[in-house]
């Protein structure tokens, strides 16, 4: 297989995706004549033309009442948000009427929309540039959460969102896009709502999502010069979760460590420890562990912004804790 970057996938995806099917277009800031602002799309202006790839003001409500309106009307929108952050200025339209518009029709709308962008910190952006809102929006009925760790699973997703009749909200990363990986040339769709075990284990089990699992792998090297072996699940998708693999895994490690970007409070975290301790409460040896970012707006400051973030020792700690090991 070839290697491509993180972004490459994700415009391979859409272009592809805008090939097969002329209602599919892309809209949003700076998406066009820029070529994205993290270059996601590249070159697509030119092959597919002003009509379907839109640049947009800096109006998020606006452009994300567009695409309710136009996928009513037959269309299926992608739209870029330079970030997820920016996102908050338009979730009116996508908890109040994407997610809602098919109950709400009796069914006589779908609403096939994929919201995309960069999610969480990203460094040295500020406490508003630097927020993970995917316990937000997969705690909305109606809505698909998706987030991808590499450029594999994110192409294979993004055409399955893109796809999909249900508003989809596909959450990348600034400090992904550069990310490289090995991508088939042929077609392919990876199922949403179905996790993926990347790395086989005995003792316990880690599971997580996004760029923040690459803690995890790097955990699980120096966990494993100590004996302990880590499986290792990311979910890739958090709505709808995945909780056969997950309750699978935990039945033979019978040990659970789960690590988020996000903050600790109604986290996707506290829903996946819920749910173990619900269906699987009898195999469980130790307490759930769960690592996440500080309960506090993000800093600055890289001294303080490196306290905030959790990071392998974090998840090396919290193994070691599950497994009674010093």
């Amino acid at each position: 297989m070839r290697t491509i970057q993180f972004r490459e996938a994700i415009c391979e995806a859409m272009s592809e995706e805008m090939r097969r099917d002329e209602s599919i277009y892309l809209m949003g800031e700076e998406v066009a004549e820029y070529n994205g602002a993290y270059k996601a799309s590249k070159g697509m202006l030119d092959e597919f033309g002003p009509k379907r790839v839109i640049d947009t003001p800096i109006a998020e409500l606006g452009f994300s009442g567009i695409a309710v309106g136009s996928a009513m009307n037959g269309n299926r929108p992608i739209v870029e948000f330079m970030t997820f952050n920016f996102s908050l200025v338009g979730i009116d339209q996508i908890i109040n009427n994407a997610a809602k518009m098919r109950q709400m029709s009796g069914g006589q709308f779908n609403m096939p929309i994929v919201f995309r962008g960069p999610t969480a910190s990203a460094g040295q952006l500020g406490a508003t540039h630097s927020q993970a809102f995917e316990n937000w929006f997969a705690n909305t009925p109606g809505l698909k959460v998706v987030i991808p760790s590499n450029p594999y699973d994110a192409k294979g997703l993004l055409k399955s969102a893109i796809r999909d009749n249900d508003p989809v909200i596909f959450m990348e990363s600034e400090q992904m896009y550069g990310d490289k990986g090995e991508v088939p040339d042929g077609e392919y769709t990876l199922p949403l709502g179905v996790a993926e075990i990347k790395r086989e284990g005995t003792d316990v089990t880690i599971v997580s999502f996004g760029k923040i699992i690459k803690e995890a792998y790097a955990a699980a090297e120096e966990l494993a010069k100590d004996g302990i072996s880590c499986e290792i699940i990311d979910l890739r998708t958090v709505r709808p979760m995945d909780q056969e693999t997950i309750l699978k895994s935990v039945k033979k490690t019978n040990r659970l460590v789960i690590l988020e970007e996000a903050w600790p409070f109604g986290s996707v975290s506290s829903e996946i420890t819920y749910m173990v301790q619900e269906k699987a409460f009898d195999y469980l040896d130790a307490p759930i562990q769960r690592i996440t970012t500080a309960d506090t707006p993000a800093p600055y400051s890289p001294n303080l912004l490196k306290e905030w973030l959790p990071n392998a020792s974090d998840v090396v700690k919290a193994v070691k804790k599950v497994a009674y090991k010093k």
